[in-house]
């Protein structure tokens, strides 16, 4: 079976991510996202792209400021809320029953509850005619100690971060289930040597 190109989206399981910002006003916005992704190995930077009607886009162009917040699968009620067209001096935290978790390097607020917080500053904006692209960089990264090992590995199946499957007329919410393989990264190279590994 063919698909039509604007169906691409629907062979992706996507990630969930919520992005908080906070407008030049102090007004803090949350909105889901998708097409969010870090840029290679180590996680210094982070790339998403965005509509050009997004007040999450204008907070970021304004501030210079954003944090990736990785929800777990039992906050996707408070996700849809986040995703409605609210007007921009809506507080979406309020109206979703978020609570803000405190930032330690930029203005804008982290959300409570979710499993991971990245801080990010704006690097770079690559202005498209239908979209933006946004590069930021990880100012500073924290994770819930609950459900990470001292590596900073995420055990997925107890933290059920939150993912999606895009179909025609909406999404479903999903999240990993068990692990089918485990590798190391030096497998993928030759000579068994994982370039970004600390000797």
């Amino acid at each position: 079976m063919q698909l039509k190109t604007n169906k691409r989206e629907q062979i992706f399981p996507l990630p969930v991510a919520l992005i908080s910002t906070i407008s030049k006003d102090g007004v803090r916005n949350a909105a889901p996202w998708s097409n969010i992704t870090p840029v290679l190995r180590p996680l210094e930077e982070v790339m998403l792209a965005s509509a050009l009607k997004r007040d999450t886009l204008e907070n970021i162009r304004e501030t210079g400021e954003f944090v990736i917040n990785i929800p777990p699968a039992d906050m996707a009620e408070a996700v849809v809320t986040c995703a409605r067209n609210f007007p921009p001096e809506v507080d979406e935290f309020e109206v979703a029953g978020l609570k803000p978790f405190a930032s330690k390097v930029i203005g804008a607020p982290g959300i409570e509850g979710c499993l991971a917080w990245a801080e990010c500053t704006l690097v770079e904006e690559i202005l498209r005619e239908k979209f933006s692209i946004i590069i930021g960089k990880v100012v500073n990264l924290e994770v819930d100690e609950r459900f990470f090992n001292e590596e900073g590995r995420m055990d997925f199946e107890n933290a059920k971060p939150l993912t999606c499957i895009l179909g025609s007329k909406g999404l479903t919410f999903t999240h990993p289930g068990p692990a089918c393989k485990s590798i190391n990264y030096a497998e993928m190279f030759r000579g068994g040597k994982d370039p970004l590994e600390k000797a």
